[in-house]
């Protein structure tokens, strides 16, 4: 939002300077980007040309002898076709920088004559782009004074950032309303005094979409006169990067700015018959004034005459019925759009406008009649011509919102100690009315602010007000013992996750949270509640039921640029409903090609294996393990997903029903469905189904006992049906003496003609760690029958003879 210093002092009264207004502003909220005290304009003076001489050797040129005011006359080469004696325009001394050319004047020589200067054109001084002779200034223009002074050019222009939330500062009123408040001056509320009709409005307006549109003004100006507008109107809007135009799409340009109140103008001889507002019609068609043909959808709001659109409604008016030079009758249109239709239509076509910007923010609604009034006289004051009266259609009127504000919640939230009294009096100042005594008042909210819903906004505008800087720094409060834990189980799961898988070598990615409906239900997915509405394309459709598809995406792009043997892993959300429960906390990864633990590609010792699923397997234990999980009490079952190979897969659960994560090699067809190849292994690790321990997490290492007897290991090798798993075996082993027995690993599988159809033998080593004293031999022997016997129990095993 840009601004002119002596258009802010058009509706504030005040002595302060520029550089109080400036830090005044960024201390209220309204922050200021950037300031142009217009000093590169300082330098030009006003000067006459005193002969005008033809150059020796140029036909074009002309030798100029000028009066600067500093008293010896000063000789100048130009070329302008206007250059004459007695001409006074704007001089350039030697060593001042020239804007329009971006160059710094120096001494020189042009076809052998010396020129100490130049007389400037508008566009040397950014004015115009009027560039066919040096400006031709009044007799009367004061010789060796400053030009930008006289000119009115040397009015700072004052940018200031706006946040989504502050509509009502779209304005110069607006801007100078806060100032005051903050007592900067006094606020210039002068009321905008209606403009006498004559006649009723002849355009008639229909709204058939009231929900787009809450109100509708109208109001035709007959007999005006279009031109170019004053001098002092072209200099504002050009100050604030605006092009003039003609004088009623610049009162229009200049009530938006001035007011924060979006207009438009049409011209009536170009208007066929009454106006409706109403929805596109599908495909529909509109050339706008960027001279952009536009097609339309239903879910944009268009004003239409009988002949079609005529105005894309709160965006941008058409091209057909624009005001031009040959304009006589004008119809001044002032409306209320739906803030979030507007933003939708302005992004889906691609058009940016200040009345877009304001629209979407939310204008005042109280404002949409006084604009009417205002531009209407405007127009008769600058166009002549005669007025009708106000056509008014489906606005209702403002009922302000009411907050109970308990004026102590100043002191709670922001810490700054300010009277009751004056917290009402800022709200006062700011447009707010304060009803009620005591401890609460209840506060009815302005129409210019939209953004105010509770009490903590009411605070928030008498924080900034009364001064951010006014709160006094002070240290975080002590509790005067250890703290507590700061962050939450998962999220200290979440970066153990992450920890565990880059130990073992694989890199971490981050994936697009949607991906495309035919992956989504490849992986489980494809539930209507979880696409999106609105996606950024076509291939992002759906929320992810699985990180799988993102990872094997991006190790594919890996491939196809060379690097074949990658580890990848993500650890984020996953969605199985729209509910709050269907969010899972995930630890996913995948391995490609050769990118084992011990390495891949090729070496001279030996190639590294493909990937497979005990590498999956390993990891998802990995994870488990650094999360918490008791690993030693895990089954593992055969058999996962679908998306995974049906005979190289698994699941691991912690008893029947609570599945904490699931891997294996990816199925061909799965590959195939993703353009992928293989060999591609991965596991998802659900770290949200992980139980929570039963004692509280703590720091402290556990005490270390080491035992000073000797470990012993027992080799047993058992004979089972083929359907048996060896994670069964090695868990009935552990169970006979859960004191002694430290460790159970199977180290053999055999499978012959020898042990009988549909039988295998599994061999495990047993580790045997005394506590108390040296095992004899009997007792050694005791364990080794309770081993036996438990395997047998619950497998159904015996020893291999």
């Amino acid at each position: 939002m840009k601004f002119t210093l002596s258009w802010l002092k058009d509706h504030l009264e005040t002595e302060a300077t520029l550089d109080e207004i400036v830090e005044t502003l960024t201390m209220i909220g309204l922050e200021v980007e950037d300031v142009d005290d217009k000093a590169a304009l300082k330098p030009f003076v006003i000067a006459k040309v005193l002969t005008a001489e033809q150059h020796p050797d140029a036909d074009r040129l002309r030798v100029l002898s000028v009066d600067t005011g500093a008293g010896q006359p000063v000789q100048v080469v130009c070329g302008a076709p206007n250059a004459r004696a007695g001409l006074i325009g704007a001089f350039a001394a030697p060593g001042t920088y020239v804007p329009g050319i971006d160059a710094t004047l120096s001494v020189g020589k042009i076809r052998g004559v010396e020129s100490h200067g130049m007389m400037c054109s508008e566009r040397e001084l950014q004015m115009s782009d009027e560039h066919d002779g040096i400006i031709d200034l009044p007799e009367d223009a004061p010789v060796g004074a400053s030009f930008a002074g006289w000119a009115k050019l040397d009015d700072p222009v004052i940018e200031i950032g706006l946040t989504p939330n502050r509509p009502d500062c779209t304005s110069v009123y607006g801007i100078a309303r806060d100032l005051a408040a903050a007592g900067l001056g006094k606020l210039k509320d002068d009321p905008i005094v209606p403009v006498p009709g004559k006649g009723d409005c002849p355009v008639e307006v229909t709204i058939e979409a009231p929900e787009l549109c809450p109100g509708f003004g109208l109001r035709i100006v007959r007999g005006v006169k279009n031109g170019p507008s004053p001098k002092w109107l072209q200099q504002r809007l050009t100050a604030i990067g605006l092009r003039p135009i003609n004088a009623l799409v610049d009162i229009t340009n200049y009530v938006t700015f001035d007011r924060g109140r979006p207009l438009h103008v049409f011209d009536a001889a170009k208007v066929k018959g009454d106006l409706t507002i109403r929805r596109a019609r599908d495909g529909e068609t509109v050339l706008a004034l960027d001279e952009r043909e536009y097609t339309l959808t239903p879910e944009m709001c268009v004003i239409a005459d009988e002949d079609g659109v005529e105005s894309i409604a709160g965006v941008m008016g058409g091209e057909h019925s624009g005001c031009d030079e040959n304009t006589t009758d004008v119809l001044i249109e002032s409306a209320l759009w739906d803030a979030m239709n507007i933003a939708r239509t302005g992004r889906d076509l691609g058009i940016i406008t200040d009345a877009r910007y304001r629209f979407e923010r939310g204008v005042d609604p109280e404002m949409m009649v006084p604009g009417l009034e205002l531009a209407a006289r405007l127009v008769l004051e600058l166009c002549g011509g005669e007025a009708s009266g106000n056509r008014i259609v489906g606005y209702r009127g403002y009922t302000p919102r009411t907050i109970s504000f308990p004026t102590a919640e100043v002191k709670r939230l922001t810490g700054l100690d300010v009277p009751a009294q004056e917290s009402i009096a800022i709200l006062g100042r700011l447009g707010f009315a304060s009803t009620g005594s005591g401890e609460t008042v209840e506060v009815s909210v302005p129409s210019w602010r939209p953004d105010i819903d509770g009490k903590a906004d009411l605070v928030e505008e008498v924080m900034r007000i009364h001064g951010v800087n006014e709160i006094a720094p002070a240290p975080l409060p002590s509790h005067g013992a250890v703290n507590g834990p700061i962050l939450t189980v998962l999220q200290n799961r979440t970066r153990s996750a992450r920890r565990a898988l880059a130990v073992r070598g694989m890199m971490e990615a981050v994936t697009w949270t949607f991906i495309d409906e035919s992956q989504a239900n490849l992986f489980g997915g494809g539930d209507a509640k979880l696409k999106l509405s609105n996606p950024i394309a076509a291939s992002m459709s759906d929320m992810r039921p699985s990180l799988l598809p993102g990872l094997i995406a991006a190790a594919q792009r890996n491939a196809a640029r060379g690097f074949a043997d990658v580890a990848l892993f993500e650890v984020s959300s996953t969605y199985e409903s729209d509910a709050y429960e269907g969010q899972r906390r995930v630890a996913g990864g995948i391995r490609r090609g050769t990118a084992g633990m011990d390495g891949a590609g090729r070496h001279w010792s030996g190639n590294s294996a493909p990937v497979d699923v005990f590498d999956a397997k390993a990891d998802a234990i990995a994870v488990l393990e650094a999360c918490g999980a008791p690993v030693d009490k895990l089954q593992i079952v055969a058999g996962g997903p679908e998306w995974y190979h049906p005979g190289r897969s698994g699941t691991i659960r912690l008893g029947p029903k609570i599945v904490l994560a699931t891997f294996g090699e990816l199925h061909p067809r799965t590959l195939e469905a993703l353009d992928a190849d293989g060999p591609i292994c991965g596991f998802e690790v659900f770290i949200d189904a992980i139980p929570e321990p039963k004692a509280k997490a703590t720091r402290t290492k556990p005490r270390l006992d080491l035992s000073p007897f000797q470990l012993v290991r027992r080799d047993f090798a058992f004979v089972v049906d083929r359907t048996v798993e060896a994670a069964s075996i090695e868990r009935a082993a552990s169970a006979a003496d859960k004191k002694l027995i430290t460790g159970v690993r199977v180290f053999d599988v055999f499978e012959g003609a020898s042990l009988g159809e549909g039988r295998k033998s599994v061999a495990i080593e047993v580790s045997i760690q005394p506590r108390e004293k040296t095992l004899t031999d009997e007792d050694l022997e005791a364990l080794a029958g309770r081993i036996v016997d438990n395997v047998g129990k619950q497998t159904g095993g015996t020893l291999r003879g």
